[in-house]
């Protein structure tokens, strides 16, 4: 498969490690000093498009490959809210492909599983509340985290006493705390902590006066993500349309 790849930090470098040893070929590379190359014959040649850059940069990313015909997977986050509905459109009507997901992690697919199963058996026991908590490396812009949104929106949508997620206290890498812990008994609350070189920790925990339910999804390296990349890629080349996780992986 010819794949091109856009964005080449630590992501896009592991990507196309991954890519190689599962003998597909890069043909293209763009990053922030070569936009150019959106133009050129290899680029157009790629099969699929795998996109890890920045949310300002992403659904511009996306226009660019459709333009060429070239299906795109990507793990950037935060254009939803704006642009959500245009990429809906496109794929639905227009003819385009984009497999998107906050998270490429085989694992976190397996525990979003588990978390939407374990949010469905909670809502008959009012008696525990629920709180999430995400923790990445130093780097990471957003807070909370794309994937612990997701999985926040899985628990919203299964539990009867909670309305809405909200972002809860931020913790730095040098120990300063900003937002608040406070939240409405309707609203699940998700706190962030940024410290040194973590690749991702999602926790979701249910308590109650008599016990306490926690499960927990900690990366050990960006190797996970990069290969559930190239994954969602093998399968894209073969589908079309807006694609998911779920529909890669049938939990």
């Amino acid at each position: 498969m010819k794949i091109a790849l856009i964005g080449y930090g630590k992501m896009g470098k592991m990507i196309e490690q991954i890519a190689l040893g599962r003998g597909h070929e890069i043909v293209s590379i763009i990053d922030v000093d070569n936009q150019q190359d959106f133009d050129s014959p290899e680029f157009a040649s790629a099969d699929v498009a795998i996109e890890f850059t920045n949310p300002t940069a992403a659904y511009g990313n996306y226009l660019k490959a459709f333009a060429k015909g070239v299906k795109v997977v990507s793990g950037s986050t935060g254009w939803l809210k704006d642009h959500k509905a245009d990429v809906e459109r496109m794929c639905a009507e227009g003819g385009q492909t984009l497999f998107w997901a906050s998270n490429f992690s085989i694992g976190v697919a397996i525990f979003s599983a588990v978390n939407r199963y374990l949010a469905s058996i909670m809502n008959s026991f009012p008696q525990y509340d629920v709180r999430m908590e995400e923790t990445h490396h130093v780097h990471k812009l957003d807070a909370p985290s794309g994937t612990a949104i997701t999985l926040a929106e899985e628990i919203v949508d299964r539990l009867d006493r909670k309305a809405r997620w909200v972002k809860g206290t931020v913790t730095a890498a040098d120990g300063t705390v900003d937002g608040t812990a406070e939240c409405a008994p309707d609203e699940l609350r998700v706190d962030a902590v940024r410290r040194g070189e973590v690749p991702g920790i999602h926790t979701v925990t249910y308590d109650s006066e008599a016990d306490c339910i926690t499960i927990t999804h900690d990366a050990h390296s960006r190797k996970g993500f990069a290969l559930g990349a190239v994954l969602a890629a093998e399968y894209t080349k073969e589908h079309t349309g807006l694609l998911t996780i779920s529909d890669m992986f049938k939990f």
